[in-house]
């Protein structure tokens, strides 16, 4: 991937850099459900439908997290003739899945698009939102459990999964999309590398945020769950059976740091996006799975404030890689060879 250019005057200019989150956030929506309670832990509301942990919150904060995502990798693929997938789906879809729907915004913005089809999004937690379009349905479920939907699927979807299963609930999940899927159907998942990096030697050993990925990594791995999704989805995908697997890579800079003006936009979401969602990424693996002993809240927040300090730093032009693997269940015709 080739580096991204830094603006030249980027640093004279950064004075609207480091903004109160809350000025990114006057563009996105947080509903708090009145309906499910989930589990609260250090002040989070975490998912209570299955009985072992996901590190994720499923509260209000990390609803906005959610959105401002969304935003961001629409405007990542601007340029696309469709930003929302790159799997060359049929015309006309009976059914699509989004596993993992968090907000809805994926699977409402596909409803609209497709005013015919039927998209499910599911997850364990409902997302807040008041109305969605008609064709548009929301499920509470375990997609490790037995699949009960009736109708095949012309396209599975998945996006920021990672570290949602052990290895071997990922192999299960991949062989349950494929089994509902219509033959040449589709399924797709984009996933971001947690580690941070830099491309000009900006970011330098001594800062929080270089270390910052690998830490997490080694705590999921440690919770059995590890957040190297992006690394093992493809061949993973393979051996459930697809074919005609494509992989995309990205780079997407943290701040509006490039000099290119959509990068630039992305990289100022993609600040929004880390602030509020910091403490919901940190709180549960280091309170868990921290070392050299679990963190306490306390330590948590201290540690966060000096990575909130780098992330406002303009001479700091960091950015975190990204993977988009799309695949086709064969034919029937393909099988039958």
């Amino acid at each position: 991937m080739e580096h991204i250019a830094v603006d030249p005057d980027f640093d004279s200019i950064a004075a609207g850099y480091g903004t109160d989150p809350e000025d990114f956030q006057s563009d996105t929506t947080s509903i708090t459900s009145s309906i499910a309670k989930g589990r609260f832990e250090n002040g989070r509301r975490y998912q209570s439908l299955k009985e072992d942990d996901y590190w994720g919150p499923s509260d209000a904060q990390q609803f906005e997290a959610f959105e401002i995502g969304h935003m961001m990798f629409r405007v990542l693929d601007h340029n696309q003739p469709n930003p929302l997938f790159r799997a060359p789906i049929k015309e006309s879809p009976k059914n699509i899945l989004d596993i993992g729907t968090g907000q809805g915004n994926w699977a409402i913005d596909v409803a609209d698009l497709y005013p015919d089809t039927t998209v499910r999004g599911v997850d364990m937690f409902p997302p807040p939102v008041i109305w969605v379009p008609p064709n548009c349905i929301f499920e509470v479920d375990d997609v490790l459990r037995e699949w009960t939907w009736q109708e095949p699927f012309d396209f599975i979807h998945m996006r920021l999964m990672y570290g949602a299963f052990t290895s071997e609930g990922w192999d299960q999940l991949y062989k349950q999309a494929y089994d509902a899927l219509e033959p040449g159907g589709w399924i797709e998942q984009m996933e971001l590398d947690v580690r941070v990096y830099s491309d000009d030697g900006s970011l330098k050993q001594e800062h929080q945020l270089h270390g910052w990925g690998n830490m997490f990594v080694e705590c999921s791995e440690r919770a059995g769950r590890s957040l190297r999704t992006h690394e093992t989805m493809r061949d993973a995908i393979q051996r459930a059976g697809f074919v005609d697997v494509h992989e995309e890579k990205y780079k997407i800079p943290i701040g509006p740091w490039p000099k290119d003006k959509s990068l630039r936009e992305v990289g100022h979401l993609q600040y929004a996006h880390w602030s509020t969602a910091l403490e919901g990424w940190a709180m549960w693996l280091l309170t868990h799975f921290g070392e050299p002993e679990p963190w306490t809240k306390k330590q948590v927040h201290e540690y966060l404030s000096k990575v909130r300090m780098e992330l406002k730093d303009p001479h700091i032009h960091c950015y975190e890689p990204a993977t988009r693997v799309w695949a086709r269940k064969p034919t029937l015709e393909e099988m039958q060879q």
